[in-house]
């Protein structure tokens, strides 16, 4: 598990459960920017959504406290049926009153110094396709097309893939 790690103000952290109401607004404030016609009534109650995923013993929630506030979050697990040095990125999220902050940089690096030593080789995620900023992000940081997942006609997600480089 990943130590606190300082960055200037910022410490990237493990989430605790006690977060997850707060951690769930800045979920639902991320989504919010690239629905091109809102954000769909999914059904879901992401609050113990996100109290489930930092309680998950095969899994981590990382999050970004910057100036006592949580500003971005990142969640991961190896998938259920995946290879066992391939991870999943399920959601990362950044405050959007904090975008180009060099926040979601950090954060991007906390995750990829927990798979480097949890020993993962890659990193999976899927992107919505309307999230153009979240899809130019991660091209910048080395996210490719997942050759093993091409999108399919209607669907509404891309499939990237991430090197894990070694040490």
């Amino acid at each position: 598990m990943i130590s606190d790690r300082m960055t200037g103000a910022r410490v990237i952290r493990t989430a605790v459960p006690a977060e997850a109401e707060v951690i769930a607004a800045l979920h639902h404030r991320a989504r919010s920017t690239y629905y091109p016609d809102g954000l769909p009534d999914d059904g879901i109650d992401w609050t113990a959504a996100w109290r489930s995923a930092v309680g998950r013993p095969d899994g981590q929630v990382l999050c970004v406290v910057d100036q006592g506030a949580i500003t971005a979050i990142a969640s991961f697990r190896p998938p259920a049926d995946g290879p066992a040095d391939v991870v999943r990125l399920f959601q990362f999220h950044v405050d959007p009153d904090r975008w180009r902050t060099g926040i979601g940089t950090d954060l991007h690096a906390a995750c990829v110094e927990q798979w480097r030593a949890d020993r993962m080789r890659s990193a999976v995620l899927d992107v919505h396709v309307d999230n153009r900023r979240a899809q130019a992000f991660y091209a910048r940081l080395g996210w490719v097309p997942d050759p093993e997942n091409p999108p399919a006609d209607g669907d509404h997600h891309l499939f990237l893939r991430f090197s894990v480089p070694g040490e």
